[in-house]
Parts: C-alpha cells; structure tokens; sequence
C-alpha cells in the first residue's frame, strides 16, 4: 500500500483528514501494529491491546477499521471508547494490556487526525522505536499465515477510573473551596475535570464544554495566547481565584492566575516538582531542554537533582524511567508523573496539587507566582531554514565562546543569557527558544540571532 511516509512522525502518526489519513488507512495500521506487538510478545503468545478515541467526528470511523485491522492479526482488543489521553495511557496500564492506540490529533484543527501508540504500561511507541517499522509494514504487507483472527470487548468507566487514580496520586491536605473558571476549548479535557469537580468543593464556571471536534470556539491549543483570551477575560469578569484551560485531547494543562496572567508553564513545572520533592526529599526531576531555567532554580532550591531531557514526550518519559525520577515536565504544559500504571501526563493530579498549594500558602496565585517571574522568555521563535545542520554549525561558530550543549540540538549558555536552537523533526524548520535575566537582554540577544539566521539562511 502507498502511504503519505511525512505522517508518521516522531511521536505519532498525524495527517489531514481523508486527504491523508483515510479508513483504508487505518485499518492498515491496525495490522502493521498488531504484527509489531506479537513479533515482540512471541508468536502464538495472546495479546491485548487497548483501544480509545477523541472527540473528532472521523474518530469514529477511524476508530472502527483500526479495531477491524487488530482483530484481523489476532490481538484481542480493549474497547474503552471515548478518553482523554492520559486516561487512554492509565487503561493500558490498569488493564494490564500489552499496547495500545487512541486515535487523536491532541492540539491540531480540525482538519486533522491521528493515532498515538503504547507499549505495555503506556511506554510510547516513537519514531524510531516502532512507527517507522509500522509504516514499512504497512508499505511491504504483513504475513498472515496461521493467524487465527482476535476479538473485542468493551469497557466502560475509564475516564472515571483514570481521574480517581490520579487525585489518589496527592497527599490528603485540604482544598479551601475556590471559584473556579475552566475552559477545555470543545476537547477532552471537560471529561476529566467533571470528575476532578465532584471530588472538591468548589464554585465552577465552565466554557466551551460540549465535546466539538470542529473547535467552534478556538482551537484546543493554550500554548497560544489568542486561545486563553476568553478564559482570562472571564476570571477576570467573575473575580475568579483561578483559570483552568486544556488542549484537544487534555494532556496539556494550563493555568490563570487570579489577576487573568496565564501563569508561565516552566514555573507551574517547578511548583509541582517543589510538592513532589516535600513527599520525595531529594528525588531526580526531569525537564526539557527548552529554557525556562526558573524550573532548575526550584528543584536545586528544594533539594531535588535536576535531569535536562531532549523535547518530546517519548524522550521525557524514557529518561524518568531510566533515572526513576517522580516527576518530569515540558515547557509546553506536559507535566508527567510516576503512577503504578505508568509514567505518563497527570492533569488531575496537576489541579489538585496547585489548588492545595494555594490553600497551604494562604496566598493568591498571583503571590505565589509573581516573585517566580525571575526570567524573561522570547517564546518559541520558528524559521524555515533548508539545510539545518548547516546553519546549526554557523550558530555553534558565531557563539563559541559561549558554554554548549547539545542534548538537544544545541544550547549555548552565557552569565545573563542562554539559548536553545533545536531542528524540527519532520519540516525545513529550525525553533528558537531564548531566555535572560531581564527583558532589555532578551530583545538584544534575540534580535541579535533572529537577524543572524535571516540573513544566513
């Protein structure tokens, strides 16, 4: 079968609608994954494999031949319907499966779709340890000889379950009953925190509620300011002690402060690894490359050892496991912990623990982010840039008297300014992340790169 190759990417597999991604497709990936899966168990060993969706309307057909074209190679499949993803992760761990696929395009428009894959105990299938093997299968054709076909079952109450795990995650200290206003953009993210809101006591408002695949009301993305417009308009309206927002499938989470300021994710990262270290005393923590050096500040200030990481999920969550750090997190608003059913993005857990954290300090939000804000952040700055190992190596030659690191791409740190220049994966692009001390060194240094890759790209 001739497949679009660009689509299966680092971390999943993700496409447009039809144009790319169609049901022939799916189905085809069902087998390829199948086949993977039971070569690695051993032939004739029984494999389970857990299967959820979002709430995009080609989910629904997606999901379908992707089940028709597990059954087909054997596996018998888990049905848990329609979860959030980090839900989808804690039912192939709590159901002890040896894999899974939702089908989801998380963040992305409309327009799209996609399918993110586990090993058992929701350890990702990545770019290089699985999917570009899925699609090579799907290219040859996979071997059906003595294959006796699978069968599927469905279970109800996961979402429910995933949401009970994860608030049992937190210690027992109290939550002072807040006013809340929670916006989950029309994704997945309503799901979990209608559960989330049974467990406190609180006064909720919420916006865009209603599952919408088509995202009327703006995309399901909080990494970008026009998408947290309205809710901080609306805390601001109300009065209200906190905004909550989530992305399209609601591994992502992303707070408001009480004075409507989306609070910096890399300080909300360094707040939940300063909790995880009062319970874990000298614990490693992982994040990612990216500047947002006031997370390293927090962790090394309450005892814990920071790990740097490469970005992406699969890295982070290869790397807490290797190291067995309790916590992890990315600059973009993943925040990732170590649940007995695996390491993966807790949003449950993350509200509960910033809502305790406020009633514990008695403070605002606000109060307790505000002396945080030690740094100043350019925000991701993109390129398109043809040959990227070339410009790469003219920006490790301009700054060689600054320190370099190339975990990821390359990161070059000076007394009062530091910055992280890394490759796309799968486009002619290069992302520029830069961070200082004060705001006035920020501009200079990022006008500075801004203009020097411009004019040698």
């Amino acid at each position: 079968m001739s497949i679009p190759r660009h689509i299966f990417k680092m971390y999943d597999i993700r496409g447009l609608v039809d144009a790319e991604i169609t049901d022939d497709l799916a189905e085809k990936i069902g087998e390829a994954y199948a086949y993977m899966r039971q070569k690695e168990l051993g032939d004739g060993v029984p494999m389970t494999i857990v299967v959820g969706r979002d709430m995009r309307e080609s989910s629904i057909a997606y999901q379908k031949r992707l089940i028709q074209g597990l059954v087909s190679l054997g596996a018998k499949v888990i049905d848990v319907g329609l979860v959030s993803t980090p839900a989808f992760y804690f039912a192939v761990g709590h159901l002890k499966a040896d894999g899974g696929i939702v089908v989801s395009a998380s963040h992305n428009p409309a327009e799209y779709n996609g399918f993110k894959l586990t090993r058992e105990m929701a350890i990702p299938v990545s770019g290089d340890s699985g999917i570009q093997t899925i699609a090579d299968m799907i290219e040859s054709g996979v071997d059906r000889e003595g294959v006796v076909a699978g069968s599927v079952e469905t279970v109800e109450g996961i979402p429910a379950l995933a949401a009970q795990a994860e608030f049992d995650h937190v210690t027992k200290d109290p939550i002072k009953k807040m006013k809340i206003v929670a916006d989950t953009a029309n994704g997945m993210g309503a799901q979990f925190l209608d559960e989330f809101f049974k467990m406190i006591d609180a006064d909720v408002t919420r916006m865009y509620w209603e599952f919408d695949g088509t995202f009327p009301n703006h995309e399901a993305d909080p990494f970008k300011p026009k998408n947290t417009e309205a809710l901080r308009k609306k805390v601001i309206e109300l009065g209200a002690d906190v905004g909550i927002t989530t992305d399209g499938d609601g591994d992502r989470i992303f707070f408001v402060d009480n004075k409507g300021n989306l609070v910096d994710p890399a300080i909300l990262r360094g707040l939940l690894s300063q909790i995880e270290l009062r319970q874990h005393p000298g614990a490693t923590i992982c994040y990612d490359i990216r500047p947002g050096r006031i997370t390293r500040d927090m962790i090394v200030e309450a005892g814990g050892k920071p790990s740097v990481t490469r970005v992406g999920h699969s890295l982070i969550k290869e790397q807490m496991r290797a190291e067995g750090a309790v916590f992890g997190g990315e600059s973009s608003g993943h925040f990732y912990y170590q649940f007995s059913t695996g390491s993966y993005e807790g949003p449950v857990t993350v509200a509960a623990q910033i809502l305790q954290e406020i009633t514990r300090r008695g403070e605002s939000l606000s109060e307790i982010v505000e002396p945080l804000e030690r740094y100043s952040h350019s925000g991701e700055i993109n390129f398109k840039v043809e040959d990227k190992n070339e410009m790469m190596g003219k920006l490790k030659a301009k700054y060689a008297d600054g320190k370099l690191s190339e975990i990821d791409g390359i990161t070059i740190e000076y007394e009062n300014v530091w910055f992280n220049v890394r490759a796309s994966n799968t486009e002619p692009k290069l992302r520029l992340n830069l961070e200082a001390v004060d705001k006035a060194t920020m501009e200079a240094k990022r006008d500075e790169i801004v203009a020097f890759i411009k004019e040698n790209a």
